[in-house]
């Protein structure tokens, strides 16, 4: 698929690992070579990236490239299966990547540690043949559908919530609808729950994932039908599946440039990155503590089932996803009062998260580097229970 095509032939390696591939007769040989000749971008390494990423590599894509700035978290691996265990505290491209090389060494892999932005996107998104969507937010959602408009590429849509998931394909023709067709304003960040909030069933993201790289395989094969101004929705729990049929409107495809929509794609979900969140060490931190308890408020946003089995000693438990609660601020802002705030998790990244969101509510606080991980080094710990 790609213009400069690389190769005329299989190894001997490839011969034998898609075996299945080239008896099929939708595929075959010429078939695997146009998988092996393309290259796919995946956009967000968690649970949607997992089965994808594992499923193109598998599919004997040539190229992939995966774009994501994050650490794998425990909390991540009941459904983002490309980690494991050891890899938790690592950044998520670098657990995806050596995975791959495991799995299969003939897939060339590009990774991207950054979030993608209005500043970057054309630029890593013109690399590749085809996109898949397995970003988390609406914000990146709707710059990945514009960049694709500019630039002409093939976008795999997918999303899960709970026990419900759907998937489409967008941009795949001229006149192809986009996700700016089904949705055509972003939803407000209250209006659509996240996943620490709302929930997600692991295998719900590993069941999209995988019809997002079957509609990929679709595409580079120019076989089957592909859901081109269709929308598939699945209800895991109920067993229950529709397809409904999307309109494109011309005037969704006017897009030039992403600077039409200048301050749009800033996701309030995860707060803006570019602004600097002042941080503690886990030393400094208890040289405070010691010298005023009194005059600290310490907020431990990890989830109550993390916090009831090891916590610092005088820390309140708040977690992450509810700090968009109005009673949580609220309680906040009235115990903070002539205190210092301090905000604290596993490894520091969602500490991080809950000072920006507590800045909105102009409550400023510290984040503490390096989480509960490095702070139990130094500082007063209970125990509530045996881990």
């Amino acid at each position: 698929m790609s213009k400069d095509i690389k190769f005329n032939f299989l190894n001997t390696d490839e011969e034998e690992r898609y075996q299945k591939h080239l008896t099929l007769k939708e595929i075959g040989y010429e078939g695997q070579l146009d998988l092996k000749n393309s290259s796919v971008l995946c956009i967000g390494a968690g649970g949607l990236g997992s089965s994808v990423l594992l499923y193109l590599a598998a599919t004997g894509i040539g190229k992939i490239g995966i774009v994501d700035n994050d650490q794998v978290e425990k909390s991540n691996l009941q459904r983002q299966i490309i980690h494991e265990t050891n890899t938790i505290g690592n950044l998520k491209i670098d657990s995806a990547r050596e995975r791959i090389k495991k799995f299969n060494p003939n897939c060339e892999l590009l990774t991207f540690s950054e979030r993608i932005n209005a500043k970057n996107a054309l630029n890593i998104i013109q690399k590749f043949d085809v996109i898949c969507d397995c970003s988390d937010n609406f914000g990146t959602r709707y710059l990945i559908n514009d960049s694709c408009l500019i630039l002409n590429k093939p976008l795999v849509f997918g999303s899960v919530q709970g026990f419900e998931g759907q998937v489409s394909v967008f941009n795949l023709h001229k006149n192809s609808p986009n996700l700016r067709d089904l949705l055509p304003e972003s939803p407000s960040k209250d209006a659509v729950p996240s996943c620490a909030e709302y929930g997600v069933v692991g295998v719900s993201t590993g069941l999209i994932g995988i019809l997002q790289v079957n509609e990929i395989i679709k595409i580079i094969l120019q076989k089957g039908e592909i859901l081109d101004g269709k929308i598939l929705i699945f209800d895991l729990l109920n067993m229950n599946m529709k397809k409904l049929h999307l309109k494109s409107d011309k005037l969704n495809r006017t897009i030039k440039n992403l600077s039409q929509f200048e301050g749009f794609y800033n996701s309030d979900e995860f707060c803006d990155k570019n602004h600097k969140i002042k941080s503690i060490n886990a030393l400094e931190f208890n040289s405070l503590y010691k010298a005023k308890p009194n005059k600290i408020l310490l907020i431990d946003v990890r989830e109550n089932e993390e916090f009831s089995t090891l916590a610092l000693e005088g820390s309140l438990s708040i977690p992450l996803s509810n700090l968009n609660q109005e009673s949580d601020i609220k309680f906040i802002q009235k115990e903070s009062l002539n205190k210092e705030v301090f905000t604290i998790c596993k490894s520091g990244k969602r500490s991080e998260k809950a000072s920006r969101i507590l800045s909105k509510f102009n409550i400023h606080s510290r984040s503490i580097e390096g989480g509960i991980e490095k702070a139990k080094k130094y500082c007063a710990i209970n125990v509530f229970k045996d881990i």
